[in-house]
């Protein structure tokens, strides 16, 4: 039953790499699961430590558990990250809602975008 034994195989090479993108895909959910942790400002220091020390002695489990409990806090916190990244590269770069609509408006009455557009493209500077 052991693989690699056989030599190279087209088995060997198929276990090889699903075992090389699990391990990815656990270093991945662990930086993940970290960096949410410590960007956190809901919890205590002594909640983060339990963590920390959780997923050092029972990685897999503590992993897990993080993902399951905090899931939907974390999807929140990251869009609230996003959010807050895009309002300062707006405020450093001098973006202005009402400019880029009165621009919009000029390509408007140019006929450079149909009604259309130029109710979609609002919407998506107002949101």
């Amino acid at each position: 039953m052991f693989f690699f034994q056989e030599g190279f195989t087209y088995r060997n090479f198929l276990m090889d790499a699903l075992a090389i993108f699990v391990f990815v895909v656990w270093f991945w959910l662990l930086i993940t699961v970290f960096a949410d942790l410590f960007r956190r400002h809901d919890i205590s220091g002594w909640i983060k430590d339990i963590w920390v020390i959780a997923v050092v002695v029972f990685p897999y489990i503590a992993v897990l558990a993080y993902l399951i409990f905090q899931g939907g806090g974390m999807a929140g916190r990251n869009v609230e990250q996003a959010q807050q990244a895009r309002d300062e590269l707006r405020r450093v770069v001098g973006f202005s809602v009402a400019d880029e609509i009165h621009k919009l408006d000029g390509l408007k009455k140019a006929g450079s975008i149909s009604d259309a557009e130029f109710t979609r493209l609002r919407a998506r500077l107002v949101t």
